[in-house]
């Protein structure tokens, strides 16, 4: 697809990302829904205004009424859609830098749209295909500040509140200056948890530390984590659909670890689980011990999504899904990655043992990533074109189904052009640390070298 990535449509604002293209994608999706009315909704980036004021234009120029819902995180618009059953909007770039900003579209159930329905609308948009009405016909917009407060309101219905009261829990907190601290800190104080906080302020500028949940952006947390005598940390990025872990001792969890635990816990034999190229051999292990079958997808929650569904049609259970970022489903609660819902999942689990101890099984492997930048399309070809001749040549198990994954039994390497940014990510996972960080370097040197 030409405007929708791996999680929607994202660019630098004001030069990649204009006011006049996401009207048009407003524009285009009102058309192709069978709607009368959408929701609106932003993170808390700068532009985020502008470009919902420029959503709403869209919208009600092809005679939707609009529900602006103002900041939110995503899966509380998500709710929302689903609840009043509408479509909707959400003016967000997640974990990117906040020069940036994107758009995702949501279904009326809820769920971000599949790549079947996105396709559709990127058509409408790049021929400019509009259902236009009259001036009589246009649109109205009204506020709508109870949409925080109810998805609040249904994570509490959704977890076991009474195990995690119990456990008397001392939760660090790290927003990350984005959507998430509107509900998270009230929720898991609402849970029965003490919770500290840090970077809990509402900014677009992002002045604590960058969205994205790494651990190179959260060493405050593991700070926090220390010295609050904290029993876990949890990180979310600006949008609030992921969340990851620090353990007791203030050491971050990889993400991979946590979703293999998460998994352990809820597949049963004959269960799926759908994960992208880049999944672990963490998860690999789970499926193979509980007897479930594993599904793989390009990197991105719609092609996740589009599986799940597919997987349902089919008659299968999917009871948990997802990346090793942060951003897992739990399709049986809802199909969205849900941060404070995940958050409160691993509670569940840390109930009566510390995290440490829960993640434990699942650290035998070490992962690491290279993230590589271009500058030109032409720099963009040439990386990848140096890639490909380096993976024909390499003795071991290609996969394309996206980018390129070389699995050599034991570990693996993928690289792929980022579907956010303008970078070529290389990923690599092994049973060793120098192991990971061979295969990676290795091949980014190849990489890198191609626009030197």
């Amino acid at each position: 697809m030409e405007v929708f990535g791996s999680s929607g449509a994202r660019g630098i604002a004001g030069t990649e990302l204009t006011p006049e293209f996401v009207l048009q994608v407003a524009q285009a999706a009102g058309t192709v829904w069978e709607a009368d009315r959408a929701a609106v909704g932003t993170d808390t980036r700068l532009t985020g205004g502008m470009f919902a004021d420029a959503t709403a234009a869209g919208l009600a120029g092809v005679g939707l009424n609009v529900d602006r819902l103002g900041t939110t995180p995503t899966p509380a618009i998500g709710r929302y859609c689903e609840q009043e059953a509408i479509p909707g909007v959400m003016l967000t770039a997640s974990h990117n830098p906040p020069e940036y900003n994107g758009v995702k579209l949501i279904g009326a159930d809820g769920i971000e749209l599949s790549i079947d329905r996105l396709e559709r609308i990127e058509a409408h948009a790049l021929s400019e295909e509009f259902d236009l009405v009259p001036w009589e016909l246009v649109g109205e917009r009204r506020e709508v500040e109870t949409a925080n407060a109810t998805y609040q309101q249904s994570l509490l219905a959704a977890v076991d509140t009474e195990r995690i009261a119990d456990a008397d829990l001392t939760v660090a907190l790290d927003p990350g200056h984005g959507a998430g601290g509107l509900v998270s800190p009230a929720f898991y104080r609402e849970l029965g948890c003490e919770v500290v906080t840090v970077n809990a302020q509402l900014d677009g500028r992002f002045p604590g530390r960058m969205p994205e949940p790494v651990p190179e952006n959260l060493d405050a947390l593991g700070r926090l984590v220390e010295a609050a005598d904290a029993d876990v940390g949890i990180a979310h990025d600006g949008d609030a659909d992921r969340s990851v872990f620090f353990d007791e001792q203030g050491r971050f969890i990889d993400g991979n670890a946590s979703l293999a635990a998460l998994a352990e816990h809820e597949l049963s034999a004959g269960d799926h689980t759908v994960a992208a190229v880049n999944v672990s051999q963490r998860l690999v292990d789970v499926c193979d011990r509980v007897d479930a079958e594993l599904e793989l997808t390009p990197i991105g929650a719609s092609h996740i999504i589009t599986r799940i569904k597919e997987l349902w049609t089919a008659g299968e259970s999917v009871p948990i899904a997802g990346e090793g970022n942060g951003g897992v489903f739990f399709p049986t609660h809802r199909l969205v990655r849900d941060g404070p819902y995940i958050g409160a999942k691993f509670l569940e689990l840390i109930a009566d043992r510390p995290a440490s101890e829960v993640v434990a099984p699942y650290q035998s492997y070490h992962g690491t990533r290279i993230n590589l930048a271009y500058g030109s399309e032409a720099e963009r070809r040439s990386m990848l074109s140096a890639a490909e001749a380096y993976v024909q040549s390499a003795d071991a198990e290609l996969s394309t189904l996206d980018g390129y994954r070389l699995d050599y039994g034991d570990s693996w390497v993928l690289v792929r052009p980022s579907g956010t940014e303008p970078k070529i990510r290389i990923v690599a996972e092994g049973p060793t640390a120098d192991r990971a960080e061979e295969l990676a370097t290795d091949l980014a040197d190849v990489v890198r070298a191609a626009v030197a």
